[in-house]
C-alpha cells in the first residue's frame, strides 16, 4: 500500500497538472531591467572576435576567443581593440614606410559576417604609411601609439583587431559622392571580381547611405617584412 502511494505521488508530480518537467526556473524580478541594459553596440561586439575572422589562428570557438582562453583583447584610448596572435621580429615599421600586409575582414553584424580575405590571393594590400589611403585603424595597429599603450607590429607578426566606425570607413559616408571603389576611397576595400561576394559585403555595412551607422570590424592582420619588387 505504502508503494502504491508513493507512485501515485511521483506520477501526480510529473503529470500536465503541475509541469514539473516542462517548468522553466523563475526569472528575477528584474529581469526586464538587466536586458534594457545590455545596449545593442555592446551584443554586437561580443559576438565575433573569432567565427567572424579566423584568417591565421587556429581559434574557431567564440567563447574561448573573448575569453581568456584565446585572445583577451585590451582597449586602447582611441577604441581600437588589439590583441597579438603571433610576434614578428626585427625592427618596427615607421610613418611614411611603404607596407605590405596579408588581412582578413569580417563585420561584428549580419548572418555572413566574413567579407573578404587577401590570404592565399598573392595580392597582399600595400600602401606607404601615413599617406591617407587606408583607415587609421589599421595605421595604428601597425605604427601603434606614440603614448606606447599600443605598441607597434614587427614583420612577421599578426594582431587581431576590432576597429569601431571612426577608425575605419566612416569617412567615406561624409564624401558629396563616394565611389567605394579600391584606389579611389579610403581602403583596404576588396575587389569587385573575384573576391567571393565580399565587395558586396563590404559595401552592404561601409558605403552604404541607407545605413545609420558603421558596424565595428574585425580584422586578423599579418604585416610583411621588407619585400623585393
Amino acid at each position: 500500500m505504502n508503494m502504491l502511494v508513493a507512485v501515485l505521488v511521483l506520477l501526480s508530480c510529473l503529470g500536465p497538472s503541475t509541469g514539473l518537467l516542462h517548468r522553466k526556473p523563475p526569472l528575477p524580478e528584474n529581469t526586464g531591467t538587466i536586458v534594457q541594459q545590455v545596449s545593442r553596440r555592446s551584443a554586437i561586439t561580443a559576438i565575433p572576435y573569432s567565427a567572424a575572422a579566423v584568417l591565421f589562428l587556429s581559434i574557431t570557438d567564440e567563447a574561448k576567443a573573448a575569453g581568456p582562453n584565446g585572445l583577451p583583447l585590451q582597449t586602447a584610448a582611441s577604441g581600437l581593440k588589439w590583441a597579438d596572435a603571433k610576434m614578428g621580429s626585427g625592427q618596427p615599421v615607421q610613418n611614411g614606410a611603404s607596407v605590405s600586409i596579408d588581412y582578413s575582414m569580417a563585420s561584428t553584424v549580419g548572418r555572413q559576417p566574413q567579407i573578404y580575405t587577401t590570404k592565399d590571393k598573392g595580392t597582399p594590400y600595400r600602401w606607404k604609411l601615413g599617406d591617407g589611403s587606408t583607415i587609421p585603424g589599421i595605421e595604428e595597429a601597425i605604427i601603434g601609439t606614440k603614448d606606447g599603450e599600443v605598441p607597434p607590429m614587427l614583420p612577421g607578426g599578426i594582431r587581431r583587431v576590432v576597429i569601431p566606425a571612426k577608425l575605419g570607413y566612416e569617412s567615406i559616408l561624409s564624401e558629396s559622392s563616394p565611389k567605394c571603389v579600391e584606389g579611389q576611397d579610403i581602403g583596404p576595400i576588396p575587389p569587385k571580381s573575384n573576391s567571393d561576394g565580399g565587395y558586396q559585403r563590404w559595401y552592404q555595412f561601409y558605403c552604404n547611405p541607407r545605413i545609420p551607422y558603421q558596424p565595428d570590424i574585425v580584422m586578423d592582420i599579418k604585416l610583411y617584412g621588407k619585400r623585393t619588387q
